[in-house]
This record gives structure tokens, sequence and C-alpha cells, in this order.
């Protein structure tokens, strides 16, 4: 699974194409430091106040902030209000 994956992101980026669209890869869209939209997603990996760990498929999304709330989720997207800090994404 994990080459046809690397294949369908190499395919989006030779065609410049949104990797979201094509590889299945995880859109993340940040507004401001008060607002995050992730989707598609496969569920909440470790939920706190200060820290939520996203599972992206390939990657996991840590989001870092205070007051961080989990105020929507769906299968297909979720949101995240509060103060966010930091967002790394790990392989």
């Amino acid at each position: 699974m994990r080459e046809k994956e690397g294949l369908l992101l190499r395919v989006s980026r030779m065609f410049d194409l949104p990797a979201d669209a094509l590889a299945g890869e995880p859109r993340v869209e940040v507004v401001g430091s008060g607002e995050l939209r992730m989707g598609p997603h496969r569920g909440i990996l470790a939920y706190g106040e200060s820290e939520i760990h996203i599972s992206g498929g390939s990657l996991v999304v840590l989001v870092r902030g205070s007051g961080l709330e989990l105020r929507a989720m769906t299968p297909e997207e979720l949101l995240i209000t509060g103060t966010i800090t930091a967002v790394e994404f790990v392989r």
C-alpha cells in the first residue's frame, strides 16, 4: 500500500495536481492561530487541551497550543479551535 501512495504522490507532483486530491494525502488548513481544519483523517490518536494527535494515514499531524478543543468531526473533516502555536507532520 505504501508503494502505491508514493507513486500517486509522485504523479500528483509531476502533473502539478493537489496531493490530497490524487494521493489521499490530508489537507490541513490553519486560519490565523485559532482554527485548524483537516481532511481526510483517520481519527484522533491523542487528545488533550495542549496537544492533539491526528492520524492522516501515512502521517500523524500534531497540533500544539492551549485551550485546544475538537469542535466538529465527520469522517471527512475535523475542526480544532483554541490557541494554536505549532503544527507538526510526522511520518
